[in-house]
């Protein structure tokens, strides 16, 4: 007897052919993915004809606890989460007001996560000025690494790591056995550039802002942040890589034996500059949405295991923030937890990429990279982290669907190929046909070699 048995579900898998099976599951455990026909079980879903894959792990998102839940909170960040079919999120130091740079922040965010989230979570520590003294109690804590941004955060309490900073951080990290992720742009180009439009212009528009922060300010900045990760030995991530050219850096660098990874977005792999132009201030981030070759580009670059991961860098605002009618002066930031996977599902339809890139990108490697115990795989002494997905099905996206506290997404209208049915966490449903179905169970998952929560 079996506390979950997954009947005839068609198991996606890294690396793998497809398989239909029975999938047994145990106090939130995975125990069989080949289970006897004859087995018996407390419950039994009937998965045929559903695609059961991993559950995703999104590891770049800002649900701003505590501080600005206005803007977003855990409680409805990880509703969204659990609509898009996300199991765990790592959440960012900044938004939150104070941000994560201590182990006073920590414990508040790491509070307020266990009360209200849906999903596990895991969390960023800040790499600025200020935390360099607080590195090694944070990695005590639990912190899955450090996160630094090379130009303007937007957020004045969390500010720029210069170069000795950065490398300071970096020497540190290297001894903690933790990455540090990136925010690469060179502040210099897009600030001259900036200012010089602002000369001209007395509002902005999605153009001019595209034009203030070209390609070469993020490949600069992403070259500097690999030459300092090669001379100080740090696990390197290059978060929200918009660009080609960053991902040739990358894989330059991990041929001479630099650990390095990168991820890039979904709204990069959606969205081109025409479409920002387009819908205007909601479709605005940093770096920003670039042009068809450049989408096309990632697009073969996530096929090729070149960009390791995907995630949905989710960052909304209210509308008096984000709608603001100068595109300088508007938020920046997308709201897309809820539409990584449909996006992705979507996407390598169009182009036949096979629904092994997209376990890897979504569960597998941020699972692996960040060392997540039993995170990342269907196999038994896995977690029972599993979405149900409806793969023929079609659906256009509503607002009526969003559960993101501010209803604003890019992605509204757009119709996408996969329905998710159900997001079952550690062997619970959690979200089931449209409806969230759980009261928030969700726990703090430190890197491996820090221990599992008890």
């Amino acid at each position: 007897m079996v506390d979950l048995l997954l009947r005839g579900a068609t198991v996606l898998s890294a690396g793998r052919e497809p398989v239909t099976t029975d999938i047994a599951i145990e106090h939130g455990l995975i125990v069989d993915t080949d289970a006897d026909p004859g087995v018996r079980a407390r419950q039994t879903i009937d998965a045929a004809g559903l695609h059961a894959m991993p559950g995703v792990i999104d590891t770049h998102v800002h649900f701003n606890e505590p501080g600005r839940s206005d803007w977003e909170g855990v409680a409805t960040g990880s509703a969204a989460a659990a609509a898009g079919g996300v199991t765990l999120f790592a959440d960012m130091p900044l938004n939150s007001d104070p941000p994560l740079l201590d182990a006073a922040t920590f414990g508040a965010k790491h509070a307020r996560c266990r009360r209200l989230s849906l999903t596990d979570f895991a969390l960023w520590a800040g790499l600025t000025p200020e935390s360099l003294p607080h590195m090694r109690q944070l990695a005590g804590l639990g912190a899955i690494g450090f996160k630094a941004f090379m130009c303007n955060s937007g957020i004045p309490e969390f500010r720029a790591a210069d170069d000795a900073t950065l490398y300071q951080g970096m020497q540190t990290a290297a001894e903690l056995d933790l990455p540090v992720a990136v925010h690469a742009e060179n502040d210099s180009i897009t600030a001259y550039l900036g200012e010089l439009i602002r000369m001209e212009r007395t509002v902005t528009d999605a153009r001019d802002f595209l034009e203030s922060r070209p390609v070469v300010a993020e490949v600069e900045a992403a070259g500097r942040a690999i030459t300092l990760a090669e001379a100080t030995g740090c696990r390197l991530h290059i978060v929200h890589v918009s660009c080609g050219r960053v991902v040739d850096l990358v894989s330059a660098a991990r041929a001479r034996g630099v650990d390095v990874s990168c991820e890039t977005c979904a709204h990069y792999l959606h969205f081109c500059d025409d479409d920002v132009a387009r819908l205007g201030p909601v479709a605005k981030c940093a770096p920003p949405i670039r042009d068809l070759r450049q989408r096309e580009e990632l697009w073969r670059a996530v096929d090729a295991g070149e960009i390791d991961f995907v995630a949905s860098d989710h960052s909304p605002a209210p509308a008096e923030l984000k709608l603001h009618p100068d595109f300088f002066s508007a938020w920046g930031g997308i709201a897309g937890v809820q539409s990584t996977l449909s996006v992705m599902l979507t996407g390598a339809k169009a182009r036949g990429i096979g629904t092994g890139v997209l376990v890897r990108c979504l569960s597998t490697a941020p699972g692996d990279r960040y060392r997540l115990p039993r995170k990342g795989r269907i196999e038994a002494g896995y977690d029972a982290d599993i979405v149900l997905v409806e793969p023929e099905s079609r659906d256009v996206l509503s607002v009526e669907q969003l559960l993101s506290r501010h209803r604003l997404s890019p992605y509204l209208g757009e119709a996408f190929v996969g329905k998710l049915r159900r997001t079952i966490l550690r062997g619970r449903t959690i979200y089931l046909n449209g409806a969230i179905c759980s009261e928030p169970t969700g726990r703090l998952v430190r890197p491996a070699s820090q221990g599992d929560e008890v």
